[in-house]
């Protein structure tokens, strides 16, 4: 089955130092792109971390501090993966909870910055838990009757991903073969996450909203105005830099749109006190 694109999709996985997106940093990122004609391409990088790669993560994914020590850094090989990446979609297995914000958070870190304003972003496992509740192994096996070779080989994981997600498609008559709608299933159930890792997410009614802590649910507007501080501990500390470039872009919008209010405001009353005398 080829994938119903209006764009290409970018299938990418990465392996890490950890699983602190603040703290832990990318040593092999791995983007299989399906074109709307079909056509595939891929684009494999090994990085160097700066910084040692813990024994428990090399065990996992089997990389370890002599493999990446002559390996570019993320720096040098920013552009390089913007550019591939191009205006496609993104998707991965628990992709939209880890993977994406972990890249951006990357990217923020050496500023670069991949814009997710008008990208879909397609997490697999989301529809695979909701369907099956399965491991990306198993998902494999399940949809498409195949081994996992490789597991935790970034481009053996990307690649699987896709052939779950054509398998899944096959599988479910009611799964549309669509990127929105895809994007619409993953996140169906669940408040709108903005910031992928989940600190910010839209309601209902489409306003800005905290997503965690004491002020979850709370509209941004509102927590601005009962507790002005509290978007400034969260800047100040240690959450992601895109949570905190989506806050600061969103704060300073509430704030410009209360000055131009307060504006208007003073010239009404400036023209009251005009013509009272």
């Amino acid at each position: 089955m080829n994938l119903n694109l209006k764009r290409p999709l970018a299938f990418f996985d990465l392996e890490t130092t950890g699983l602190d997106i603040s703290a832990d940093r990318i040593i092999e990122i791995a983007i299989h792109k399906v074109m709307p004609n079909g056509n595939e391409d891929k684009l494999v990088l090994r990085i160097n971390p700066e910084m040692n790669i813990p024994a428990d993560s090399t065990a996992i994914h089997g990389i370890t501090d002599y493999d990446v020590k002559d390996a570019p850094t993320f720096k040098e090989e920013a552009q390089n993966i913007i550019t591939f990446i191009g205006n496609a979609d993104l998707a991965g297995y628990n992709s939209n909870r880890f993977d994406v914000p972990f890249l951006l958070e990357e990217l923020y870190r050496n500023d670069f910055e991949l814009d997710m304003s008008d990208r879909k972003s397609i997490d697999v496992q989301t529809i695979f838990h909701k369907m099956e509740q399965r491991t990306l192994e198993a998902a494999l096996k399940f949809y498409c009757k195949k081994e996992l070779k490789n597991a935790h080989n970034a481009h053996a994981d990307a690649f699987a991903t896709y052939e779950v997600l054509k398998g899944q498609l096959e599988m479910y008559e009611n799964l549309e073969n669509d990127v929105d709608a895809l994007e619409a299933f993953t996140h169906q159930g669940q408040n709108r996450k903005i910031d992928f890792v989940g600190r910010l997410a839209l309601n209902d009614k489409g306003e800005m909203i905290y997503n965690f802590g004491k002020n979850s649910g709370k509209t941004i507007a509102q927590v601005l105005k009962s507790e002005p501080g509290y978007h400034k501990w969260i800047i100040d500390n240690n959450f992601p830099t895109y949570t905190k470039k989506v806050l600061e872009k969103e704060v300073n919008r509430i704030k410009s749109t209360n000055n131009q209010g307060g504006s208007i405001e003073n010239k009404l009353d400036a023209l009251k006190k005009k013509f009272n005398n």
